[in-house]
């Protein structure tokens, strides 16, 4: 048999969350508004002021609960329940609507409750370039993305022993830009390098920000004259012209051939700030928290002008009249925190649980004490389970589980020396434990250590479907019996307990009877095998429906974003719009 499970209650995971977002039960948190952008704003920042910008409380707790829903002043349920057969299953509801669904042939349901959002907000990022791409470039930074280049050749830029490197051109900008769009405020820095002095006119790398593209973006600029001068100017370009919304100012004298610059921005709302110092032997740690070189607004009245939000990047420059070219070289490069101005919110009052059985399409006394129970229960369910593991979400250690975390913030794994990720984290290996699987011939699992704190895609379901929720898990296909979900995705897609919903072999299905909390499968672009799942969470603030799954970019679970839509309704450029392939309801 399978390893008992864990004896941390769900109402007790539920409460750790809420301790961590508010310092009070969870009901009682902050909430955006139905048809939010995000879930709060950030407050305004004087451009006096020289420490980074600040977030409100709740900012980054991926699920809330809606205080003032009157559902939680309501008797659940209220008076008699009644039935309704539908198309594969049961409709089941009180006096005041349909309560619960149920499908014939899955222990999956969906119920009303209290109405939650789910919402999430960009990590950290920090690239020390420790890697071989094995495509050339700069290849992808650990959780921000495959980094693209603009002007110049693709051998212009290279990353080689632990440094990213430009090759310069005099009279010719070259840029590195991260693919994530959707950055507003931020709080960036990189350390800077170049390998000689120029000769015939100066050298300059740039931090980028609110970059719309090349030649629409901010950027804090170090110069290095050909007499050893550093200097720091804070620019903007419009339309490929440039303006200085703060004059250049000398930070350093002396600069010798591989010496390191820091630069830091910061933009909050319209206030434009750039520092930098010279690195010394700690970094970061080096860095003058107690001056801006550069503090500005941008003069712009125009909206267009005016960049809300962009990616952030590198920019790379000889002046025309250089001689003699240094090494453009970037050694660290680091995103400290950043929100994005449109951040993905599900707003719905849909919670999704799990029959002990599948449910065989007959109400019966035990399935009606079961649905009693769930109509007025706010402990964790599909969607606050797979909320427990995105970005922010707090650690939760389990004592009956030798004090192993059991939810929070997980990763997808390691970097390999190529600076891509590495499929094979399933759910015990996350919480470093030892397990027994039942399939067949009873078969255990040993972890292997790189994966704690872990989950690949198929793993992640594992996690929120089996080990939290009880469907039980095998290794292996069953694709006979059907009795156990198994470890990879395809296998998942092709014998997972319960039903498929819908599915087809070279195109996307149907979407229409598509619920929360069903798995979807996606096929690899290359060869067509199923080679992801997610789970679906419902319509985001746009209308479009929206997944988490654990994704290599931006390392872990996420309904976000980078490096990939999160989305099944886009345009048919969209990888996880295009690929998708089958829909289970386990």
């Amino acid at each position: 048999m399978s390893a008992p499970k864990s004896s941390l209650s769900r109402r007790a995971a539920l409460t750790a969350l809420a301790g961590a977002a508010a310092g009070s039960a969870l009901p009682l948190a902050a909430a955006p508004t139905a048809n939010a952008a995000a879930p709060a704003a950030l407050p305004t920042v004087a451009a006096s002021s020289a420490e980074p910008v600040a977030q409100a409380p709740g900012f980054r707790v991926p699920v809330l609960i809606d205080p003032t829903d009157p559902w939680h002043y309501a008797p659940h349920p209220a008076g008699a329940l009644t039935t309704r057969a539908i198309a594969g299953g049961l409709e089941v509801s009180d006096g005041t609507g349909v309560i619960a669904t149920l499908t014939t042939g899955a222990r999956t349901v969906t119920l009303r409750g209290a109405r939650r959002w789910f919402t999430e907000q960009k990590k950290a990022v920090r690239d020390a370039f420790d890697r071989t791409p094995p495509t050339g470039g700069w290849g992808t930074s650990p959780g921000g993305g495959t980094w693209s280049h603009h002007n110049g050749v693709d051998a212009d830029y290279f990353v080689e022993s632990g440094r990213a490197a430009i090759t310069l051109a005099a009279g010719k900008s070259r840029y590195s830009l991260l693919p994530d769009h959707g950055i507003g405020d931020v709080y960036a820095a990189a350390r800077f390098s170049f390998d000689k002095l120029p000769v015939g006119a100066p050298v300059s790398l740039g931090l980028v920000f609110a970059a719309q593209n090349v030649n629409n973006h901010y950027r804090a600029r170090l110069i290095v004259t050909p007499a050893g001068d550093v200097q720091l100017v804070l620019e903007k370009e419009l339309a490929d012209a440039p303006t200085t919304l703060s004059a250049a100012v000398t930070v350093g004298t002396g600069f010798k051939a591989f010496d390191h610059w820091w630069v830091r921005v910061e933009k909050a709302g319209d206030v434009l700030r750039a520092r930098a110092w010279r690195h010394v032997t700690t970094g970061v740690d080096d860095e003058p928290t107690d001056v801006w070189h550069h503090s500005a607004r941008d003069p712009e009245k125009a909206p267009d002008a005016v960049f809300r939000s962009g990616t952030v990047g590198v920019r790379g420059l000889a002046s025309t009249g250089a001689t003699v070219l240094p090494q453009a070289r970037v050694y660290d490069f680091r995103i400290d925190t950043a929100t994005w101005t449109d951040p993905p919110v599900v707003t719905h009052d849909t919670w999704v649980r799990v029959l002990p059985e599948p449910f065989d399409g007959t109400w019966t006394a035990a399935v009606e004490q079961r649905i009693r129970a769930w109509a007025g229960d706010t402990s964790p369910d599909a969607l606050t389970y797979s909320s427990m593991y995105r970005p922010f979400a707090p650690a939760v250690t389990d004592p009956a589980r030798q004090n192993a975390q059991v939810l929070g913030e997980s990763g997808y794994s390691e970097l390999l020396a190529s600076g891509l990720r590495e499929v094979g984290a399933d759910f015990h290996e996350y919480m470093g434990l030892t397990w027994t699987f039942p399939s067949g011939e009873s078969v255990t699992e040993t972890p292997d250590p790189k994966w704690l704190g872990h989950l690949d895609c198929s793993g992640f379901v594992r996690m929120v479907y089996g080990y939290h929720l009880g469907v039980p898990m095998g290794i292996a296909e069953d694709s006979v019996e059907r009795r156990y979900l198994p470890r990879r995705s395809e296998w998942q897609a092709a014998s997972s307990p319960g039903i498929v919903v819908a599915q087809a072999t070279d195109a996307p299905p149907p979407l229409g009877t598509l619920r929360i909390g069903d798995v979807l499968f996606w096929n690899d672009p290359d060869d067509g095998a199923v080679s992801h799942t997610g789970i679906y969470m419902g319509l985001d603030q746009h209308g479009k429906r929206r997944f988490v799954s654990s994704r290599k970019t931006p390392n872990g679970p996420t309904m976000a974003d980078v490096g990939g839509k999160s989305i099944i309704d886009g345009t048919a450029s969209d990888l996880y719009t295009d690929k998708l392939r089958v829909i289970r309801r386990f």
